[in-house]
């Protein structure tokens, strides 16, 4: 049997396309990977094995039928348990939401699904989104996959551990402030903050509705490009109000050469307090890797860069405590019992 942890989502759906093997022995492998290495990871919260399975079933059926298999037939995927997926439980990583069933699935997820993707599970993510470590879940944390001593980063923490421990090919996050492309940084994995209203919104569990976005991770640049080619292959979504065509092959240009290209490099960020000498060289590098290929590094001021966290800690917060307040433990959710005053 191939390792299939080691291939890219491209060469797995050649693969299964090709018939070199199947999309259910993918998704066989992807969930012994799961068995084998989410005890130590603590990636997923919940691994939907039924709904993997019949899904590679059905890919398998589709191409002894001599049907077009999708983009994605057969590769292994998770989603951020904030989106929701019938089938499964969305708790948002929280106890008020422990027993909670989606009841329909989210754009972004069926997109995936439509794709031939092989859903493997839902990951585990700081409490509603409100975080950058993955500790804050109500479940259990989740560990980096490079050295389980540290965290992945965070929100979207499980979803980039899983795709780093190779327990999944392709993953689904959402980033607000980060929760994409931080976690992505600490788990040496490939991760997207699409522009705003190019991958649908409906069916995630907002946070800051202004800020956040779906977006993949993956292994390989070619990964996340396959990944977007799919979530904005259905056009706009009527569904959500702020999404918007995209008529781009995120594939197209994976190979063209950098060279005359201008690249802009922030000089004030490379001064920011708490950078380490670590991440500045490790910046450093990869400009002198994009000037050998021919780039031109172009110094840029953002002149609003000192007030942006400040900004951030404004809209956030506000825009959560607004589509928060539904979960208040009264009309749905969890409530502890015993509890004397509001504040208990």
């Amino acid at each position: 049997m191939a390792n299939f942890d080691q291939l890219s989502a491209a060469q797995i759906a050649a693969g299964v396309a090709n018939g070199d093997f199947t999309a259910t022995e993918v998704a066989r492998a992807a969930l012994d990977a799961v068995d084998a290495r989410d005890g130590e990871v603590k990636a997923f919260l919940q691994v939907s094995a039924d709904l993997a399975l019949a899904a590679a079933e059905a890919t398998d059926k589709a191409r002894a039928a001599g049907e077009k298999l999708g983009p994605l037939a057969g590769v292994p995927v998770a989603f951020k348990d904030n989106m929701h997926l019938v089938g499964t439980r969305t708790t948002c990583a929280s106890r008020m939401l422990a027993n909670y069933e989606s009841t329909f699935t989210a754009t972004c997820v069926q997109r995936m699904l439509d794709a031939g993707a092989t859903p493997v599970g839902k990951t585990n993510m700081d409490e509603f989104a409100f975080g950058s470590s993955t500790e804050s879940s109500a479940f259990h944390p989740t560990a980096n996959p490079w050295d389980t001593g540290r965290v992945p980063g965070g929100s979207s923490g499980g979803s980039a551990a899983a795709v780093a421990a190779g327990e999944v090919t392709v993953s689904l996050g959402s980033d607000t402030g980060g929760s994409i492309r931080q976690p992505a940084s600490l788990c040496g994995v490939v991760g997207l903050k699409p522009t705003y209203g190019a991958v649908s919104r409906y069916g995630v569990v907002a946070f800051g509705s202004s800020l956040d976005q779906v977006g993949p991770f993956g292994r390989s640049v070619e990964d996340v490009a396959l990944a977007m080619n799919a979530l904005t292959a259905g056009g706009r979504d009527p569904w959500d109000s702020t999404s918007q065509p995209v008529d781009v092959d995120f594939l197209a240009h994976l190979n063209d050469p950098v060279e005359g290209r201008r690249v802009g490099v922030v000089p004030a960020l490379m001064e920011a307090a708490g950078l380490t000498d670590e991440v500045r060289d490790a910046v450093a590098a990869a400009g002198r890797a994009l000037q050998d290929q021919g780039a031109e590094l172009v110094e840029v001021e953002l002149p609003n860069i000192a007030s942006a966290i400040a900004a951030y800690y404004v809209i956030a917060p506000c825009e959560a405590f607004s589509n928060l307040a539904r979960f208040d433990g009264v009309r749905y959710g969890y409530q502890e019992q015993g509890c004397a005053t509001l504040a208990e």
